[in-house]
């Protein structure tokens, strides 16, 4: 019996010990509770503007007009009159070829021209007073003819020699060397007109009916950092090519000054839309989780989940429609994670600016 009673005792010992434990643990939980700081957080003021709807993507610069320059005649360079990088216009003449054989036959050619004009006017007053056949006189005329036709080809041939530029452009490429002899049908000079320049993309044609010709451009080139370029949608494809499912725009550049050359890569961004004087936050401050939107905002020291609509999206800010108002700072940095009415501390002084 008396075992009995020290076995009870201890009992009761080791649960009133154990009890005493587990009130000490849940007392420290409620003490690191209460003693939580503050998540520490940045925040921002929404702002109103104007925001643009828009299809961004990417293709290089190339010349809308650019013509090789062919060799009609042989013969060797005498002149060099541009090189490469000079501006010229249609007709200019770009290089001088030795042209004497040319001139010698056409000398020949205009000689035997005149006495044949001679020899024909003669048989004309012979034929007027029925002394000469009209099938004699046919046959001179056609003669007569062929050597018209035979001078004034010697005569193209020679002014041929002079190489003249096919379009208004700069001198790209230069391929022949002062002396070179050169063949008919040889490329002598390359011609690259830089105004217009064009770019083509090719848009998925879920963007069909958003694109349109006269739609803004504004285009980034990787070559000129920092001085986006202002163009224009001037041709739509009006047809989806059915491998690809993307339809060709043709985006064009006017008075650049050559400031942009063929070849460059431009960075597209097309304008087909614009909403007016909206709110505006940082894309930095949307959470978007479960197929809501939401963001969160600080109200006497407390962050607060509000669920919000957005609208157009453009350059790092995302219009809001609805669930936000103008005086409401959103937080944009510490937000990740954040649970709904935990305590916050701003530490920096929102950005109350208008754009």
């Amino acid at each position: 019996m008396r075992l009995f009673r020290i076995g009870s005792t201890a009992l009761a010992c080791v649960l009133l010990l154990s009890v005493c434990q587990q009130d000490v643990e849940v007392g420290d939980e409620q003490s690191d509770e209460e003693e939580a700081p503050p998540i520490p957080v940045e925040t921002t003021a929404p702002v109103r503007g104007d925001i643009y709807a828009t299809y961004t993507g990417t293709a290089p610069i190339e010349a809308l007009a650019e013509a090789d320059v062919i060799a009609k005649v042989d013969g060797e360079v005498r002149e060099l009159h541009v090189e490469e990088g000079d501006m010229v216009s249609r007709n200019q003449i770009l290089a001088t070829l030795d042209g004497n054989r040319l001139r010698l036959e056409l000398s020949e050619s205009q000689a035997r021209l005149r006495k044949m004009q001679r020899d024909f006017q003669r048989n004309k007053e012979l034929q007027d007073k029925g002394l000469l056949s009209e099938g004699d006189f046919e046959k001179l005329r056609y003669d007569l003819e062929a050597l018209e036709a035979s001078y004034n080809l010697a005569s193209l041939e020679l002014d041929y020699t002079q190489i003249r530029a096919p379009i208004d452009g700069v001198v790209s490429e230069r391929y022949l060397k002062l002396g070179n002899t050169i063949k008919t049908g040889d490329p002598v000079f390359r011609i690259t007109s830089f105004d217009p320049l064009v770019a083509y993309m090719y848009v998925p044609e879920r963007e069909f009916r958003q694109i349109a010709a006269g739609q803004p451009v504004q285009i980034e080139i990787d070559a000129l950092p920092g001085t986006p370029v202002i163009a224009s949608v001037t041709r739509i494809s009006p047809v989806v090519d059915p491998e690809t499912g993307t339809f060709k725009i043709t985006i064009e550049m006017t008075g650049e000054e050559q400031r942009i050359k063929p070849g460059m890569f431009g960075r597209m961004q097309i304008i087909y839309d614009r909403h007016e004087n909206v709110l505006q936050i940082p894309r930095s401050a949307i959470i978007e989780s479960g197929g809501e939107t939401s963001v969160f905002i600080v109200e006497d020291g407390i962050g607060i989940r509000k669920l919000v609509e957005t609208g157009f999206s453009s350059s790092g800010k995302v219009e809001i429609t609805a669930g936000l108002t103008d005086g409401e700072n959103v937080i944009t940095v510490g937000h990740v994670g954040l649970k709904n009415e935990a305590q916050v501390v701003v530490i920096n002084e929102p950005d109350t600016g208008v754009e």
